[in-house]
């Protein structure tokens, strides 16, 4: 029942997305406090160096932290993130974004994010979030 909530309270903020979308986004799959997003590197992401310009890589890592953190249908920001780049991604790569709740205290909580190209990491994203009030969707009684 969580992840159908989880899965509702997606559909509902990609609807929405229109940031995410536009860079060619997709969602592959999301789960209370989990989120898998994936995005392709194109030509006009690349920055002058050649590879991925890493505010690209930086905007994949933080959608898949707000869908994670909206699961529980419960409005939910981002307090402050950090991320460090490991290595590359070039043009033509696809890049997974995989978040994950590491743990929750009050309306606060701590959100790790990985991000890959097929088994190497490019970056390790930490989010930290802080719940509004208001929910996502409506629920059912």
């Amino acid at each position: 029942m969580a992840d159908e909530l989880a899965s509702t309270v997606a559909a509902a903020m990609w609807a929405d997305d229109t940031a995410s979308a536009s860079l060619g986004m997709r969602l592959v799959s999301v789960g209370t406090g989990t989120a898998v997003l994936e995005m392709p590197v194109r030509d006009d992401m690349v920055n002058g160096h050649g590879i991925a310009h890493g505010g690209f890589v930086f905007t994949l890592a933080d959608s898949a932290f707000a869908f994670a953190c909206n699961s529980r249908n419960q409005v939910t920001v981002a307090q402050a993130c950090d991320i460090v780049f490991i290595a590359p991604a070039q043009r033509g790569d696809l890049l997974v974004a995989e978040a994950r709740e590491r743990t929750s205290y009050g309306r606060n909580a701590i959100y790790d994010v990985t991000v890959r190209r097929g088994d190497d990491v490019i970056a390790e994203f930490r989010g930290r979030s802080r719940q509004l009030s208001g929910s996502i969707v409506k629920e059912e009684s």
